[in-house]
């Protein structure tokens, strides 16, 4: 199996290589979009003699702690916590050439309809990119559509180009900023055939329900006792407190405690590529790790234990060669992958010399030397999404401009609100139950 070459050598065009420098700010709300953010804006800014990168994390439910940011390993500065209006002053004053979005589809929206008000015709102003941090399993067309208006949304392979091509030109609106490119964290050493640790890549939310996780669970301590000499992991997402892309009602620190697992079983946290590093089989329900250990050539299974399901998301693994159970694997089963599926996944690449980020350069150096730029255009409007786009902004409290200090005095007393909140959920919310457990 042929692996994409780490990407070192790849260089703007044109004006952008003539500048040689671009300031890129990227804005995050998770710890998923952050490292998905970060690592694309490293991307793009690759083969730039003086890149500079500046970081924001969207204020709010899921905002990461620093523990989880310094698990990306994307080598950018800690990002500065912003609400939506707080970023749109600072692109305003900027001056940037790129804004990255790594940000839920409805804070998208909200966000490009700011820029629009910042630049109501064309002007000079920054390239505008967005895209999803790992495998598109479910609301797709919804995800897309709060995602247009953004001059590129990334396609992370051959299959997501074709699929967001459809979802835009079936609404009638331009697909002209689908632009192909790559998931920006596949990486890291070809399994070799020696490491064997077996890795489970647990979801924050997939599966829901308390007896399919503590079914999952109970397998994986069985499959360490079945192998005493063989490491088993369980690969965390964060720790009890912390928050991530969903929230995890259930998380299996807490289920684990009365299962006694043996001294070969471990829990892990930390960067993934790490843990790969010592992984002879990763097992998930549908985790985008999964593509992270497909690129590496590392055998991977996708458990159909609990049906394969749209909930679950592991039927986007159809055609893969990776579904399997936990009975194949206890009994020595090893997935083999279909290269034409990895291929039209963008996990593999057929030549050497192929930089997925290629286009995504070339696409944003072509729009940097243009004077100026169109104002931002997403297919939702006021007049397309009368009963949808008003909500949407309201939410982000982008629905009006600010008046005086009556608005400043509200949105003062909304952010001490959405504060306390945060606290609550985060940090009081999890004592609460521990005790309740008591």
């Amino acid at each position: 199996m042929s692996v994409v070459p780490t990407l070192t050598s790849a260089t703007f065009t044109g004006t952008a290589s003539a500048r040689n420098s671009l300031r890129v700010a990227v804005i995050a709300d998770s710890d998923t979009r952050w490292k998905w953010g970060a690592l694309t804006a490293r991307r793009i800014a690759e083969g730039c003699a003086d890149a500079e990168l500046t970081g924001f994390l969207l204020r709010g439910r899921a905002t990461p702690t620093a523990r989880q940011l310094s698990e990306v390993g994307a080598d950018l500065a800690d990002p500065r916590e912003v609400t939506g209006a707080e970023f749109l002053a600072s692109v305003e004053r900027g001056p940037y050439d790129v804004v990255v979005l790594a940000l839920v589809g409805g804070s998208v929206q909200a966000l490009l309809h700011g820029m629009a008000r910042l630049w109501p015709g064309p002007q000079h102003r920054p390239v505008l990119v967005t895209g999803y941090v790992g495998v598109v399993y479910e609301k797709l067309t919804d995800g897309l559509l709060l995602r247009h208006g953004a001059d590129l949304v990334l396609a992370n392979s051959p299959y997501d180009e074709r699929r967001f091509t459809q979802v835009y030109e079936g609404v009638g609106a331009d697909a002209s900023a689908v632009t192909r490119a790559a998931l920006p964290f596949l990486g890291g050493a070809p399994y070799a055939g020696v490491a064997d640790a077996v890795v489970f890549a647990a979801q924050p939310s997939v599966p829901e329900r308390r007896a399919d996780r503590a079914y999952l669970l109970r397998r994986l301590v069985q499959h360490a006792r079945l192998h005493p000499g063989r490491e088993v992991v369980l690969k965390l997402r964060s720790k009890p407190g912390e928050h991530t892309t969903h929230i995890e009602e259930l998380p299996y620190q807490r289920l684990v405690r009365d299962l006694a697992p043996p001294a070969n079983f471990r829990l892990a946290y930390g960067h993934m590529g790490e843990i790969l590093d010592r992984a002879g089989l990763l097992v998930t329900v549908s985790s985008t790790a999964a593509l992270e250990s497909l690129h590496r050539g590392i055998p991977t299974a996708i458990l159909t234990d609990l049906g394969v399901r749209e909930p679950l998301g592991n039927h986007y693994f159809l055609g893969s060669g990776c579904l399997t159970s936990w009975d194949a694997l206890d009994a020595g089963h090893r997935p083999e992958a279909s290269g034409e599926w990895l291929r039209d996944q963008g996990v593999v690449a057929s030549g050497d010399s192929y930089d997925p980020y290629d286009a995504v350069r070339d696409r944003i150096a072509d729009l940097l030397a243009r004077p100026v730029l169109p104002s931002p255009s997403p297919y939702y409007s006021p007049a397309t999404a009368t009963g949808y786009l008003p909500g949407i902004l309201a939410r982000h409290r982008l629905d009006e401009a600010p008046r005086g200090e009556v608005s400043r005095a509200r949105r003062l007393v909304r952010e001490a609100a959405r504060g306390a909140y945060r606290h609550g959920v985060q940090r009081v919310a999890p004592v609460i139950r521990r005790m309740g457990e008591l």
